[in-house]
């Protein structure tokens, strides 16, 4: 119970009491969570979750959410059986434990996902959306993968490179302005080697007076005061891939 000692920002917020609206199937190696548009148009989103895992019903609320506006919704378990952070964790031993989910070795698993919704749902746009853990991700298949149409990374960032602006196709980066694990000043450098280096669309969006995990782990009825941020937020993720992909 060392979380007093260690707090760590993305157990801020709330898990939500949620079922979900898809269903679990199995992708190769890994397991994952699927939920489809009310009609087929060829285009599927990627959800990739945050370290509490890709059973977290905050992400597959999402995922049902995306799905809702016309995609093929899939959150894979991109921690391969690993257990996920729980929030009753001893935060002490948080640095260690993230050292055997690295969000940037995820490309087996992205590469069977990929099949997967191309042979089996007939995907032939294909966009990525990650949260926390799951932003970093996003952020490294973006540079990485261009078959990807678009990108939303959501408090997510790669910290520990110089090359974070070789962006393959267009991205949106969704901050918080009181995030204690992304300090502004890591978004401002972010900033400044896109508007330098970057050849395709992106968007840098920080959103006031929020913390991490405000878009997916906060309840929309939290505060009236958060809602138009949340709602807002949300809004921009589904208007980015409704352009791009």
């Amino acid at each position: 119970m060392a979380n007093e000692a260690y707090p760590c920002p993305c157990d801020i917020g709330h898990k939500l009491e949620y079922g979900g609206m898809g269903r679990e199937v199995q992708v190769e190696h890994i397991k994952a969570y699927v939920t489809k548009p009310p009609f087929d148009t060829g285009k599927a989103v990627i959800v990739i979750q945050d370290i509490f895992g890709w059973q977290l019903p905050n992400t597959r609320y999402m995922a049902d959410m995306i799905a809702g506006n016309g995609y093929t919704a899939i959150v894979p378990d991109f921690f391969v059986g690993q257990e996920p952070w729980h929030p009753s964790g001893d935060w002490s031993t948080f640095p260690e434990w993230l050292k055997t989910r690295d969000a940037r070795k995820i490309d087996k698993e992205v590469d069977a996902v990929l099949k997967y919704l191309k042979q089996q749902c007939h995907a032939q746009k294909i966009g990525i959306v990650g949260f926390c853990w799951g932003g970093v991700a996003v952020h490294h298949v973006m540079m990485k993968y261009p078959e990807f149409r678009a990108g939303v990374s959501v408090y997510g960032i790669i910290k520990d490179s110089e090359d974070v602006h070789s962006l393959k196709n267009p991205t949106l980066f969704i901050f918080a302005e009181n995030d204690a694990v992304i300090p502004l000043e890591q978004v401002s450098l972010l900033t400044q080697k896109l508007k330098k280096h970057c050849k395709v669309e992106y968007q840098i969006k920080t959103f006031s007076g929020q913390t991490h995990g405000f878009v997916h782990r906060k309840r929309e009825d939290c505060s009236a005061e958060d809602k138009p941020y949340i709602d807002e937020a949300r809004r921009n993720l589904i208007e980015w891939l409704h352009k791009y992909v």
